[in-house]
């Protein structure tokens, strides 16, 4: 078993995705030439020419693209910088992703990730409750958070259907080191 941060579990989940599927690819603000929030995507600009998008600061741009996209067939993961801005692209998650496969008779698939950041356990009540916003939504058939001893998240969430998933970590465990079973 290699050990690795779980920045790195979650890359190497992106990675793996990426080289399994030409039709994933990486959107968010940042995620390409800065390597994402907390370097957590640093090198895969390079890996992936034209699969790894910046995209302007705007989270509902964001998700109202990966939501196009992924009802035109390409499997998208979408990172939200923060799962404080969640609120801001709900209307995209809510009632175009996660509803899609019903308004159009399960004809329509909407297989993309979103991947975010909540804040550290242990922190404000005022902050911890954001999560519960987007997590236990009835019609997204993937709820998934990420568990990095395992080194699940993305990957696992990518091969899980055709419904959109969502990702979470924890700001403070990105550079915690855990054993994998992968690498």
């Amino acid at each position: 078993m290699k050990k690795m941060t779980y920045a790195e579990a979650i890359r190497d989940g992106i990675r793996v995705e990426m080289k399994r599927d030409p039709k994933v690819y990486l959107c968010g603000e940042d995620v390409g030439k800065f390597g994402g929030c907390f370097g957590v995507t640093a090198g895969l600009v390079d890996e992936f020419p034209g699969r790894v998008v910046d995209t302007p600061i705007s989270e509902t741009a964001i998700m109202g693209s990966a939501v196009g996209a992924a009802a035109a067939g390409l499997r998208p993961i979408a990172e939200i910088m923060f799962v404080d801005f969640m609120g801001v692209c709900m209307d995209e998650l809510f009632n175009q992703a996660v509803k899609m496969r019903y308004m159009f008779g399960g004809k329509a698939t909407v297989p993309m990730v979103i991947k975010t950041i909540c804040r550290d356990v242990g922190c404000s009540p005022a902050l911890a409750i954001h999560g519960s916003l987007v997590h236990p939504h009835p019609r997204s058939e993937n709820r998934h958070a990420f568990h990095s001893r395992r080194c699940q998240g993305v990957d696992g969430c990518c091969r899980t259907g055709q419904q959109s998933g969502v990702v979470y970590r924890a700001q403070a465990t990105l550079g915690l080191q855990r054993r994998c079973s992968r690498g």
